[in-house]
């Protein structure tokens, strides 16, 4: 099967397209034929070594070289082979989710994996830009922060993978929310249900003075819990998703002094790819797609990802 290789850290050219042996599955688990995967943050800064919590995240993936000789984790495909015991999947079940060495053609699963049937409403593409984005919101919206109706948001970095999933999810759950994007975007936070926009190319929301915010939700990692205090509510959130050990240590400090908390840390799944699944269906949430790619283009797709302004997902469609 067609697979894309990494054997060393790097820019987007460490990624070579290579013939590979497929998996073969044992009676506990499931074979996926990928039909498209994408480029989240977690993928480029993993190529690159340039994951948070250095050297501990360094440790994890492997320190002279990437553990995961296949890279890739998010995806949309279709069951073609199952094992004996399987008996919540069949042949042809469309499923999307998390899963190890999807950037090929195909990756094993099991029961336990954290994958789920398919929004019936949603195209694979559409499938392979769910889990990422929509759990982490999910996460710490919602787990972590237990945002409520009628609360105030501000999210920075709205137009994003994680932020136009954090938008819709925000007004779902009732809040009134201001958005920060660029100029380009501003019409789509409009769109996916911000109520107001802050352009970050004509000003700096650490600078407002006329409005406080319940929850400040930085998904890109650019701003401070110094500079969003004096924003924030007397008993008001701050959420980093971009963890670091001065956002560990403000995690912890604040829960022991102060009402203002920090949040940070890494997304858990639990049900929330079927919750998602199921807004999806209802038509309470819906996908951006950015840019698509075929395999062959990986290089390309790392290449413009990783710059970060991709609007949504940055999809790669495999035949």
């Amino acid at each position: 099967m067609k697979a894309v290789i990494i054997t060393k850290y790097g820019p987007p050219e460490v990624l070579k397209l290579q013939e590979v042996e497929k998996p073969t599955i044992n009676e506990n688990q499931v074979l996926i034929k990928i039909h498209a995967t994408s480029v989240t943050p977690m993928d480029y800064r993993m190529r690159s070594a340039k994951a948070p919590l250095w050297p501990i995240s360094r440790i994890m993936m492997g320190f002279w070289k990437p553990k995961q000789k296949i890279p890739g984790n998010e995806f949309a495909g279709e069951i073609v082979e199952i094992g004996k015991k399987i008996t919540k999947y069949k042949k042809g079940d469309k499923v999307f989710g998390f899963c190890l060495n999807v950037y090929a053609e195909y990756c094993i699963a099991s029961e336990k994996s954290n994958i789920e049937f398919m929004p019936q409403t949603s195209s694979y593409n559409e499938g392979t830009s769910i889990a990422f984005g929509g759990v982490t919101a999910l996460t710490f919206l919602k787990e972590l922060a237990n945002i409520q109706s009628g609360q105030k948001i501000l999210i920075n970095g709205a137009s994003g993978g994680v932020g136009v999933f954090a938008v819709q999810l925000a007004k779902h759950f009732g809040a009134e929310i201001t958005g920060v994007c660029s100029t380009k975007n501003v019409d789509l936070v409009l769109s996916l249900g911000a109520d107001r926009v802050i352009d970050y190319t004509k000003d700096d929301f650490t600078k407002e003075t006329e409005h406080k915010y319940d929850i400040i939700f930085d998904v890109v990692g650019k701003s401070s819990f110094s500079k969003c205090k004096k924003l924030l509510t007397e008993e008001g959130i701050y959420i980093n998703i971009v963890p670091s050990y001065r956002l560990l240590f403000q995690n912890f400090w604040t829960s022991k002094v102060g009402k203002k908390k920090v949040i940070t840390g890494m997304a858990s799944v639990n049900d929330n790819l079927l919750l998602l699944k199921e807004l999806i269906e209802s038509k309470k949430l819906r996908v951006v797609i950015d840019r698509t790619y075929p395999l062959e283009q990986i290089v390309d797709a790392h290449a413009y990802a990783e710059k970060g302004h991709k609007v949504g997902s940055v999809v790669i469609t495999l035949n």
